[in-house]
């Protein structure tokens, strides 16, 4: 699995979010909070979702575990800040350059593509992990608990 290189520019998003652990997972919380307030938000770019993780602490490997906590925010990317629903954050995700790995399969799945990344493609690679957000694109392709569902893994990277 070869991820493909790919500079992103400071990006504006709104949508909600969650404090959790992989232990004390919120994740179906919070997008059934947000899936039927998304098109309330004015102005999309796509129609793509993003799911993005904050992760207090610089992310390593070796510290990771299912207490780690972390920021888990389901949004949209927007043209502007201008109108914010009520309930919802506008979030800006800074420019970088991300490693982009493409993923097929259910979500209770990733942990083998997880360890792939961060364990093996990582540390064998001339990049090394940076401390900005990490997320996951859930695009056209992306079917919530199907086999087919597709999407991408956006890991920070410098």
């Amino acid at each position: 699995m070869t991820p493909r290189l790919e500079t992103l520019p400071e990006t504006k998003l709104v949508g909600q979010h969650l404090r959790m652990s992989l232990a004390n997972d919120r994740t179906g919380e919070l997008w059934r909070n947000f899936m039927p307030r998304r098109k309330e938000i004015p102005n999309p770019v796509t129609r793509d979702l993003i799911s993005l993780q904050v992760y207090d602490q610089p992310l390593t490997y070796a510290d990771f575990g299912p207490t780690t906590g972390f920021e888990k925010w389901a949004l949209v990317e927007v043209g502007d800040f201008e109108t914010i629903p009520d309930g919802m954050e506008a979030f800006t995700l800074p420019r970088g350059l991300y490693a982009v790995f493409h993923y097929q399969g259910l979500a209770n799945a990733f942990a083998a593509t997880f360890h792939y990344i961060f364990g093996t493609w990582l540390p064998n690679s001339a990049y090394a992990l940076d401390h900005r957000p990490h997320f996951e694109v859930l695009g056209e392709k992306y079917k919530n608990n199907d086999p087919s569902s597709e999407e991408e893994i956006w890991v920070p990277v410098k």
